[in-house]
């Protein structure tokens, strides 16, 4: 991978550059403006919980249902049933009974 395409990625992850030495090593303190301004903006209390993919999509909130487990057992009955219908039929392929 190319170093501009890692740095790129990367990018939404690592925060802007707003505390610089040159402004925190101020001894007054009135070059951490800008720092205190982007921590300011940002919202405040406890975030809200997200149930995202699958189990969001199925198990929570209000379209909750037990749809995909109905799913998941008849389509298990249907590869069991192929199956055991196949190797029924690998049974009568050179005896009757």
């Amino acid at each position: 991978m190319h170093a501009s395409l890692i740095r790129r990625q990367l990018a939404g992850l690592i925060p802007p550059k707003i505390a610089t030495p040159k402004l925190v090593a101020g001894e007054s303190g009135t070059g951490l403006g800008p720092l205190v301004d982007f921590y300011s903006k940002l919202p405040k209390g406890q975030a809200t919980a997200r149930v995202s993919g699958f189990k969001g999509r199925f198990f929570t909130g209000k379209n909750a249902s037990g749809t995909p487990l109905v799913a998941l057992i008849v389509g298990l009955f249907g590869v069991g049933y192929t199956l055991d219908y196949n190797m029924h039929l690998k049974h009568h392929k050179n005896h009757t009974h």
